[in-house]
């Protein structure tokens, strides 16, 4: 998080503060460039060099990805649920009208997708060509948010670099907006270290800065960074294992009292014995056999499965494969099973909601500038619900169990909600 007094802001933004800022962000850089390319698969396992001739099987194994899949489909799969008292209905059904308007449920698993992976989320919320509020996810490799050095970190404003292209699609220099509570700034940049004079101005009418970072826990942290040592130990098992039986079908043949030549048809020892599958050796003295490494299989699976199983529970995403999932669970099993994983979603689902909320916020006030009721954001309730496999047939008993001792309406609806979630 990077932090400045909110004096800055009252002074009115300049480029060297602008600039400063920028230079504290692009620290973070080489971490998440590694974790991106991680993410695409580019493992350091990847420039790995061995002596010429020796195989160099170089295996990446698509762990971040499956974590972060996994990890954001549990807490955003299914779309979030808001509700508010009979009092704020009419303010809420408007946001929520508008948030249908921009696939607001794409843009949410964008943004846990991003905290999944970078550690955070960025979203900014604009205006579009017929004034209507719509938002978006940024990069959050080229955008950030500064917060005051308050106990309560309030956003001071936003920057998001962005690098300006030609008709044919060359980059001519750099743009730097920075989004406070009331405008725009643009400032002019030749690249992203460096921030240039002020270009224009624009006021956005947001009631607040218009850029949302969506963290996925204090420290800002992706759910493999943690475990990416293990994945490169696991890399190297992996390669190497496939390195050994290369070597193993590469073994040398050792001969004991004769040699070979060249026969008369000209061919070279190897060629022969590939070609003939045969080896006359000249007497009862002389033998042959393979030189070769001695593989021990069992004790390379027993490792193998030893940081398998040290990734997932580190990382608190279950390997769904494995054979403890196997079989029909029961819904208390299946939750006794994802137990981790339920624990990272709640510490999640804590910072979103927050970041929520601002968005809220920014819709209502630029709504209520065209005469929509105000809306209290502390009013409304945010539902997630975690997407995970439904035993019907378990549900419909408990539904009927409670017959007589829970009203109807109440059992319909959670009927309903079982219908829709299969």
């Amino acid at each position: 998080m990077i932090v400045r007094s909110k004096r800055v802001v009252e002074r009115g933004l300049h480029a060297p503060v602008v600039r400063a800022c920028v230079e504290e962000f692009l620290l973070t850089q080489p971490r998440l460039e590694r974790l991106k390319r991680y993410y695409d698969g580019a493992h350091a396992i990847g420039d790995r060099l061995r002596e010429p001739g020796l195989p160099n099987a170089r295996l990446a194994h698509d762990f971040p990805r499956y974590i972060c899949t996994l990890s954001t489909g549990y807490l955003a799969g299914n779309p979030i649920e808001y509700s508010a008292p009979e009092a704020q209905k009419a303010a809420l059904d408007g946001v929520l009208e508008n948030y249908r308007l921009c696939a607001i449920d794409s843009v949410d698993v964008e943004l846990a997708r991003q905290a999944s992976l970078y550690g955070r989320g960025v979203e900014l919320v604009f205006a579009d060509a017929q004034a209507r509020p719509r938002t978006a996810a940024l990069d959050p490799r080229l955008a950030f948010v500064v917060y005051d050095d308050t106990v309560e970190n309030r956003p001071l404003f936003g920057i998001r670099l962005r690098p300006r292209l030609r008709d044919d699609g060359a980059e001519d220099g750099w743009c730097v907006e920075v989004c406070t509570e009331g405008e725009i700034i643009h400032f002019r940049s030749s690249g992203p270290g460096d921030v240039g004079p002020i270009e224009c101005r624009q006021w956005h009418f947001f009631g607040g800065v218009p850029m949302v970072e969506y963290w996925n826990g204090e420290d800002e942290r992706g759910d493999f960074e943690g475990v990416l040592p293990l994945i490169d130990a696991y890399d190297r098992l992996q390669s190497d294992r496939i390195n050994d039986k290369a070597q193993f079908v590469d073994a040398l043949l050792l001969l004991y009292g004769c040699t070979m030549e060249t026969d008369a048809r000209g061919r070279s020892p190897g060629q022969q014995l590939r070609e003939d599958k045969v080896l006359a050796l000249p007497d009862a003295d002389a033998r042959a056999e393979w030189l070769c490494k001695q593989l021990n299989e069992a004790d390379t699976e027993v490792l193998r499965r030893a940081l398998a199983s040290d990734i997932h529970k580190l990382s608190m995403v279950p390997d769904l494969s494995d054979e403890h999932f196997a079989g029909n669970s029961s819904g208390v099993a299946m939750r006794y099973k994802l137990l981790g994983m339920e624990q990272l979603a709640r510490v999640k689902e804590r910072w979103f909601r927050e970041a929520l909320r601002q968005r809220l916020s920014l819709f209502s006030a630029f709504l209520s500038l065209r005469g929509a009721p105000p809306l209290d954001v502390n009013a409304v309730k945010m539902t997630f619900s975690r997407s995970l496999p439904i035993n019907e047939l378990e549900q419909a008993e408990a539904i009927n169990a409670l017959r007589g001792l829970v009203p109807d309406e109440q059992l319909r609806a959670r009927a309903a909600r079982l219908d829709g979630e299969s």
